[in-house]
């Protein structure tokens, strides 16, 4: 039995929720989100709350069962409140601004990096080594800020680079002079 699967989903005020056949679409203050429900799982909506259920045929329904509640309580969480991830940029001379659709960084390279803010997510410059990524899609927000931070991953002896809040990076000692006899 799926431990995840079992717990149903509380559709908070203002959200409104529809099953339509194998479509689950979810509307909220921030968006409109859907969620196509794999074969080996069902969705009702019930006195408010969304319930999945599995189908007892199929040998990996308990998996499809637990990832489609998971996927579905994604949907209602970004659409009633949204995703946020923060990335730190340490490192003298690293800098980073946003111009219109773009951030332009200077990562150390020879040339500054750009990348292209994709639709459906908003960066903000905090401090000017912070950037805040947000949007209502839990995998879009998380896979941009993951492109983002392999550019320049913090590294480990002085820890330059990019890295997510709260992230702790173990420092290694670099290299020492030994003393001859």
């Amino acid at each position: 039995m799926s431990k995840i699967g079992k717990k149903s989903i509380v559709i908070p005020e203002g959200v409104t929720v529809s099953i339509e056949g194998d479509l689950l679409k979810a509307k909220g203050p921030k968006g409109e989100l859907s969620l196509r429900i794999h074969p080996e799982a069902k969705a009702e909506i019930i006195e408010g709350k969304i319930i999945v259920a599995k189908s007892e045929k199929a040998l990996g329904s308990n998996a499809i069962w637990g990832l489609t509640r998971s996927l579905a309580n994604n949907i209602i969480i970004g659409v009633s409140v949204g995703y946020e991830k923060k990335l730190e940029l340490q490192g003298v001379g690293f800098r980073m601004s946003i111009q219109g659709k773009k951030i332009v960084m200077a990562l150390g390279f020879s040339h500054p990096v750009e990348i292209t803010i994709p639709e459906g997510i908003a960066a903000k410059v905090e401090e000017n080594n912070t950037l805040n990524i947000s949007g209502i899609d839990k995998q879009a927000v998380g896979q941009f800020s993951a492109n983002i931070r392999a550019l320049k991953k913090a590294e480990p002896y002085k820890g330059k680079g990019f890295r997510y809040s709260g992230e702790k990076v173990r420092r290694k000692v670099g290299k020492k002079a030994s003393a001859t006899k």
